[in-house]
Order: C-alpha cells, then sequence, then structure tokens
C-alpha cells in the first residue's frame, strides 16, 4: 500500500502544475491570434508606405528625364535654330530639326532606361527607318506585336524573374495616325510606304523590376509575429511532450496501482460475502460500524462426528476434504443468493435478507431449497469419495430459523467484523444440533412459511435461552410437487452397504438392471436373515 501512496503523492503536485500551465497557455494563444492581424496591418502599412516612396520617387526621376530630354533636344535645339523648325527622324543631323514622336519615344526610352534599373521603357518597331538600328526582337515581343496587329484592345502582360526577383512586362500597341500614315509612306527612308490609319507600327514595352528581397523586411513586423509564433510553437510542443511524458508516467504508475489494487481486491474478497463485497468497493456500503434490526432467516450446517473422522483421516487428506466440502455448499449458498457469514471449522453460517433481499417470505423459500440442494450434493460428494477411499464421508445436520437479528458492523474503528447477533442465530445453531445426520429442521417460524414446498413432521418442543416460549421443529422428510422430482438421489452408505442411486441421470436400460440387481441383493438378505434365525 505503500506504493500505492507514492504514487498518489507524486500524482498530486504534477496535475497541480499541469493545472496552472493550462490558463498560460490559452493566454498565450489568445495573445498569438490577437498579435496576427496586428502584426499584418503594421506591415501592409510600411509596404504601402515604401511602395508609395518607391513609386513617388521612380515618377520623379521619368519626369526629371523627360524633362531634361525636353530640354536639350528640343527646347535648345529650337532656340539654336537659324532656320524653320521641323520634326525629322534624324534631327541629330539636321540643324535646328526636332524629333518626331517615334524618334522621340525611342531617345527617351534610352535615357530613361539607361539612368533607371527599376523602370524600363522602349519604343519597338519592326520597320525602323534606314539608318536607324535594328532592334532584335524576343519571343515576347514577336508574340505581343503579332496579337496587337490582329486585337489592338488587348493588354498583353509577362510575369517573369526568380522567387526574390520579379519583374512585370507591360506592352501596348503605337496605333498609326493621319500624320503619321502621311509621314511614313512619303518619307524616302521608310521600309514600309502602304500603312493606313489604325495600324499597329509597333509597340510600347514597360518592364517594372520590383526585387522582393528588397522589401522582405518590410515585413518585419511579419517576421518578428511568425519568429514569436514559431518560438512559442516550439516551446509549447515542449511543454506538451513534457506534460505527454508525465501523463504517460502516471498513466503507467495508475496502471501498477490499479493491478496492486485490483490484487489486494480479489484477496480481500476471498475474506467477505460477495454481496459485501461488491457494496464496499462500489461505494454503496461505508465500512463504518452500523448495524440494523432485520427479520432474517438463517441456516446452519454441522458435520456430525467431525472429531471422529478427524481421528480416521490424515490431515493433509481432511484438509482437502474440508475443503472441497465448503467449495461446494459456498458455490450453492451464493447460487441461491444467500450471505456466506463465517464458516466455524465445519460448520457454516449462511443467512438470508440481507444486504440484498427478496422479502421475507422468498427468502425463506430460498434457504430451504439451498439446504436441499446442500444435502443432494452432500450425497453425490459421499459417493466420489469413496470411490477415492474414504470409508466414512461427511453427513451434515442443519437447522433453519427465521426472525429478528442484529445484522451489520460489528467491532471496533480498526478492525471489524459484518455478521448477525441475535437468540434466531443461536436457534438456528440448536435446530441443527437435533436434525437427524443428513436431515434438516426448520423452526416453526419457517415451517408456517414454507409449508406448500415441503413434508415435514413435528418433533417434540425444545426451550432455548434468551427466548420465553417454546420452539417446535419440524424435521423436513421431502418436498412436494414438482419439487420433489428435482432431486432424486438414493444414498445410503453402512457396513457392507454402499448405495447410490441418481434417478435424474439414469437411463431405461440401466434401471432395469440396477432392478435386478437390487432384488437379487434383496434375496440374499433375505435368506441371510433366514438363516440367521
Amino acid at each position: 500500500m505503500a506504493n500505492v501512496a507514492n504514487t498518489g503523492a507524486a500524482a498530486k503536485p504534477r496535475a497541480e502544475t499541469r493545472k496552472a500551465n493550462l490558463p498560460r497557455s490559452i493566454a498565450l494563444v489568445l495573445l498569438l491570434l490577437l498579435g496576427l492581424p496586428l502584426a499584418v496591418w503594421l506591415d501592409l502599412r510600411a509596404l504601402s508606405g515604401n511602395i508609395l516612396e518607391e513609386q513617388a520617387f521612380q515618377t520623379g526621376k521619368i519626369i526629371d528625364d523627360m524633362r531634361g530630354f525636353y530640354a536639350s533636344d528640343v527646347v535648345a535645339r529650337v532656340q539654336a535654330a537659324k532656320q524653320q523648325v521641323k520634326p525629322v527622324h534624324n534631327y541629330t543631323e539636321v540643324d535646328g530639326a526636332i524629333p518626331i514622336p517615334a524618334t522621340l519615344s525611342i531617345e527617351l526610352g534610352q535615357r530613361i532606361s539607361a539612368r533607371n534599373a527599376a523602370v524600363q521603357y522602349r519604343f519597338v518597331s519592326d520597320f525602323p527607318f534606314k539608318g536607324r538600328e535594328q532592334h532584335p526582337l524576343d519571343g515576347f515581343e514577336t508574340a505581343a506585336l503579332a496579337g496587337l496587329r490582329q486585337n489592338p484592345k488587348q493588354q498583353i502582360v509577362q510575369v517573369y524573374g526568380e522567387i526574390f526577383d520579379r519583374s512585370v512586362r507591360m506592352v501596348s500597341p503605337v496605333i498609326m495616325g493621319q500624320a503619321c500614315v502621311t509621314c511614313h509612306n512619303s518619307h524616302p527612308d521608310s521600309p514600309k510606304k502602304d500603312w493606313k490609319v489604325g495600324d499597329v507600327r509597333g509597340i510600347q514595352e514597360i518592364t517594372i523590376q520590383q526585387p522582393l528581397a528588397a522589401n522582405i523586411f518590410a515585413f518585419k513586423y511579419s517576421l518578428i509575429y511568425f519568429a514569436l509564433a514559431a518560438i512559442s510553437g516550439i516551446a509549447f510542443i515542449r511543454m506538451q511532450r513534457r506534460q505527454s511524458a508525465t501523463i504517460s508516467e502516471m498513466n503507467n504508475d495508475l496502471t501498477v496501482a490499479n493491478e496492486y489494487l485490483a490484487t489486494v481486491s480479489m484477496k480481500i474478497a476471498r475474506y467477505l460475502p460477495p454481496q459485501i463485497y461488491k457494496q464496499i468497493f462500489s461505494g454503496q456500503r461505508d465500512a463504518t460500524i452500523q448495524t440494523e434490526r432485520k427479520k432474517l432467516t438463517i441456516f446452519f450446517s454441522d458435520i456430525q462426528d467431525f472429531t471422529g473422522t478427524t481421528e480416521r483421516l490424515q490431515p493433509e487428506e481432511l484438509t482437502e476434504l474440508l475443503n472441497e466440502y465448503l467449495t461446494e455448499m459456498s458455490r450453492i449458498a451464493l447460487f441461491h443468493g444467500g450471505t456466506i457469514d463465517k464458516f466455524i471449522g465445519d460448520a457454516m453460517l449462511v443467512f438470508f435478507g440481507d444486504p440484498e433481499t427478496k422479502g421475507v417470505e422468498e427468502d425463506a423459500r430460498s434457504c430451504l431449497l439451498m439446504a436441499v440442494d446442500m444435502q443432494r450434493r452432500l450425497r453425490e460428494l459421499n459417493a466420489q469419495w469413496r470411490r477415492r477411499g474414504i470409508e466414512n464421508p461427511f453427513r451434515a445436520r442443519m437447522g433453519i430459523n427465521t426472525g429478528y437479528c442484529n445484522v451489520g458492523n460489528f467491532g471496533s474503528a480498526d478492525r471489524m467484523d459484518y455478521t448477525i447477533i441475535g437468540a434466531e442465530a443461536n436457534l438456528a445453531a440448536r435446530l441443527q444440533s437435533i436434525a437427524d445426520p443428513n436431515g434438516i429442521v426448520l423452526a416453526y417460524e419457517t415451517y408456517t412459511i414454507v409449508r406448500d414446498l415441503v413434508r415435514a413432521k413435528p418433533l417434540a418442543p425444545i426451550q432455548m435461552k434468551g427466548i420465553s416460549r417454546p420452539v417446535v421443529p419440524y424435521s423436513v422428510e421431502g418436498l412436494l410437487g414438482e419439487l420433489a422430482q428435482r432431486t432424486r438421489v438414493i444414498s445410503e452408505h453402512e457396513t457392507g452397504v454402499d448405495l447410490f442411486v441418481d434417478l435424474d441421470v439414469i437411463d431405461r436400460e440401466t434401471a432395469a438392471r440396477t432392478i435386478r440387481t437390487l432384488q437379487e441383493a434383496l434375496d440374499a438378505l433375505d435368506a441371510k436373515r433366514a438363516a440367521q434365525t
């Protein structure tokens, strides 16, 4: 029991620690759940600010490039011109000339692309003027140009790059207007002379590069949150593992304790009536000194001349026989619902009516049927024991009485016994003492209850200490009606005589042979008696 106590004492602080950690775990989970939207909001605010700043910076650079190009290649040339200003594609070779729109786009794109790594702008055509450098078209540009000539209103976008360096290429068509058609169809350097209004001459391509690595730290609050979440998760997993190990250890301890308690309880159960054992372990009955007065049916049995039997048998053989006898009698008592009070050497005290009862009448009937079954079983045992060489086995006397007794736990706070006390219990013991071997004697109170089941004859009244009235005992001769057919066993053993007949199992042929054998035995006995006279 010390092991069980230590297990319970060790489990208590572990349970308290686990109980204390539960609110902390809940608070941590709630904090993490509330922290996620806050971290995302802070990061989105920072990211949007960074994007706006970058867009403003890039837009400012593009405007600066456009202003510088316009100032140097348009305004400055107009101011320096000494003749009429006209737009041409090779404006750098003509004094006072300014670039046409296509040239303006090409030159401006080169200037923007040269100064800006994040934003690239190009004016691309597969029909450049003579003397102008041919721009090689890649697969995307070739497909985009062909697609826009089929449907100029569509939008063509390509996203490409690595996981931390993404780029977007957006293409829009360059549509020929009337002025452009007139110029291109009449200009000597134009490679194509049949342009029409609405034709797609080329494409404007804008490429925007946005390396994600540059903005990775814009998510610093989310990164901090996920780092804290990861740390908390690892801590939580470790705590769960510790708790799991603790729970597993506790389960192992509880399993050992349960196995120990089960073993102990099974051992204790052998010292208690099964009804009391079940009620104690189910919590229906407390192990306290408490008694009550009830009307019970008490059964007392004793083996005739047990002292003489002990002298004839070896101690080991006697012990084996007695244990076998008490085992069989106990099995029958439990089958009929009796409470086995105690064994007093070879004697048995059994009562009906506590802790479970079917009513006074049914309790008395069950007790009578139990006694009849015990006598029948004892006759069977005697036949078996004689075959094993036991010359004079047991013959039991039984007494049954019905009356009021004090029943419950008697004793001290340290040691108690569940039993009955009263003159009615003593009367049951007295009744068995006047019974014949293999006989059953009933008190008058019991006989009046079971008289419709049994055939009995009255005996001479007896006086009992503690009972003022004379007690009329009744000796059971047999059962009535169908009950009489239930236990049809004939057993007799005397010097030179060993007879056992079980009418329930004997068949017709065996019965015929038995009748012939018995008739021969009767004839032989008659002849011997005649010779002796």
